[in-house]
């Protein structure tokens, strides 16, 4: 973990962002206390998807999946 003041958050603050980004815990202190954490806004990294992991987990598929729908469902909408 990373604590800087303020004065020092406003000088390197590219710096400080940069190391957020690379996942260390930057804190802003005022006067020697903890005032705020700089985290990355991002979403979380993914982990990679495993080919073949449901291969085994059963499913449905309705034999209507493609039908037409209802023209209920068009009213007051531009079909395509």
């Amino acid at each position: 973990m990373k604590t800087v003041n303020i004065h020092e958050a406003k000088t390197t603050l590219s710096a400080l962002i940069a190391a957020a980004e690379a996942g260390e815990e930057v804190v802003i202190s005022r006067a020697n206390k903890p005032v705020v954490k700089l985290v990355p806004v991002g979403l979380p990294k993914q982990e990679k998807r495993t080919f073949g992991l449901h291969k085994d987990t059963p499913f449905y598929v309705a034999p209507d999946f493609d039908a037409p729908l209802p023209d209920e469902f068009w009213l007051g909408r531009e079909q395509t």
